[in-house]
């Protein structure tokens, strides 16, 4: 049975090393035989979470932004990969503000058990990514049943193309199509 992936790219750079981590995994998703929507927050306008949690009663966002859209089609996936950068041993901020706005999933009916990351940082030391992995396995632990499955690390990668010949597109693709 084929499953449903969505790929959330969180870079600020559309072409960024981890957005193009995102696209090798969706091309070997698709070729693994299953279906993949990337989506790109650079170009979505998502506001920060205000905290008043009308969103544990009504399963949904008051704030009428994108981010209402991205939760839905989180709800329906089967599989969420999240592709980050890594800035101060942490995901992006974007990353960060579109998990604080998935709220609503919190006391939803999710398809999603699955979640895979892929994440790049400037340093090749692979604990540069440990606090991102964290802080998507805290957004993890909320809900049942799901378990981070697979973790990408694009080592040594600052500039916009500098994960060109990085072996990460190779475990990217490969992890996408074993899904």
């Amino acid at each position: 049975m084929s499953k449903k992936v969505l790929i959330i790219g969180t870079s600020p750079r559309r072409n960024g090393n981890s957005n193009r981590l995102a696209k090798e995994f969706q091309k070997g998703v698709i070729e693994g035989g299953n279906e993949a929507e990337i989506i790109f927050l650079d170009d979505k306008k998502i506001n920060f979470c205000r905290g008043c949690f009308s969103c544990m009663k009504t399963k949904k966002c008051i704030i009428d932004d994108d981010a209402n859209e991205i939760t839905e089609k989180m709800k329906n996936a089967d599989v969420i990969v999240w592709a980050t950068p890594v800035y101060y041993y942490n995901m992006s901020g974007q990353m960060k503000t579109m998990i604080d706005r998935s709220n609503p999933l919190y006391v939803s009916n999710n398809k999603f058990k699955e979640i895979y990351l892929l994440a790049c940082a400037a340093e090749n030391n692979p604990n540069a990514i440990d606090g991102t992995i964290a802080g998507t396995q805290g957004w993890i632990d909320c809900h049942n049943g799901v378990k981070l499955k697979g973790v990408v690390r694009g080592l040594g990668v600052d500039s916009i193309g500098a994960i060109e010949g990085n072996k990460a597109l190779t475990e990217a693709y490969k992890m996408g199509k074993n899904i």
